[in-house]
């Protein structure tokens, strides 16, 4: 397998700080997402590229294996299990035999990373101890997938693309930005017939509506212009899925909040359930009155004072 340096795909020094890298991956991830470019092949390849990139360098954890082992970070603790038992098992016949090799060979050290790898298990090294080998859980794979507030309105399928690999997803609605899920054996294989890792997702939801979201709830402001305000009447207002008709009271002050039981966002894995959506009223003054406007306003404030 060929080297790739994520660090060059995300156009990011090997210093880079986190907040760095997840700019530069938001950055080409919006440029190269398959939505703003569509049917266009190189934009998919580079996405998918950005993509693996990410899960990569946004993990501290995954990006110590990988500047430590290169291309074969994955298997890095396989590699270092595998020393450890080689270790041993040379410990236990020096004692066994009163330091006689009972095998020659090159330490474990001294081979690399690929060639190891390939013949680690039931190969030419596990055939001088007995043809005995260890399985190893694969390891987890971390993907971001970006999606928009509407998009998770709804419960739906996706496609997302891992390692080359298609997994279909089924999207819960509610998802919240920064959640993660797993999707259990869908991660890297195992070694040696090992159980393979998880899959953990973590969405970043782009709010691409007017609506501000907290948790299952949702807030908007509505204008109504001061004459309503002032007399009461009706005035219909944009849900997240429709419309709504209000009453105004007569007298209603700026800043006023109502709320619309069940009209906010759908409650994660609870079907049918919903949050409630809160609306401020923002009273409109009016602008260029006319002269006989502001004769009967003055008229009004005269009224008011008496």
């Amino acid at each position: 397998m060929d080297f790739i340096d994520y660090y060059k795909i995300l156009g990011v020094s090997k210093n880079a700080t986190e907040a760095e890298i997840k700019k530069a991956y938001r950055k080409l991830a919006r440029k190269y997402h398959p939505d703003l470019n569509p049917n266009d092949k190189e934009a998919e390849k580079k996405f998918k590229e950005v993509n693996e990139a990410n899960e990569v360098l946004s993990n501290a954890e995954n990006r110590k294996k990988y500047d430590k082992y290169g291309k074969d970070w994955k298997h890095g603790e396989a590699y270092e299990e595998a020393q450890r038992q080689q270790r041993s098992q040379r410990q236990y016949q020096q004692q066994d035999f009163g330091g006689y090799q009972g095998f020659s060979g090159q330490d474990f050290e001294g081979s690399e990373f690929s060639d190891f790898f390939e013949s680690m298990f039931g190969g030419a090294r596990g055939a001088r101890s007995g043809g005995r080998s260890s399985s190893f859980r694969g390891q987890d794979i971390s993907a971001q997938l970006q999606l928009n507030l509407t998009d998770v309105y709804k419960t739906e399928k996706r496609v997302l693309t891992v390692n080359g690999n298609n997994i279909r997803l089924t999207i819960p609605a509610g998802v919240e930005d920064g959640q993660v899920i797993k999707i259990k054996g869908k991660g890297n294989p195992g070694i040696n017939g090992g159980p393979n890792g998880d899959l953990l997702i973590q969405f970043n939801i782009l709010n691409n509506t007017s609506f501000k979201r907290d948790g299952n709830d949702l807030y908007s402001t509505v204008n109504v212009d001061l004459y309503k305000a002032l007399l009461g009447g009706d005035i219909t207002v944009d849900t997240f899925d429709g419309k709504a008709k209000l009453k105004i009271k007569p007298e209603t002050q700026n800043g006023t909040k109502v709320k619309l039981k069940g009209k906010g966002f759908p409650i994660y894995k609870k079907e049918g359930q919903y949050g409630d959506l809160y609306i401020t009223y923002q009273i409109e003054m009016p602008t260029n009155l006319s002269s006989k406007e502001k004769e009967l306003i003055e008229q009004l404030s005269k009224l008011r004072s008496l």
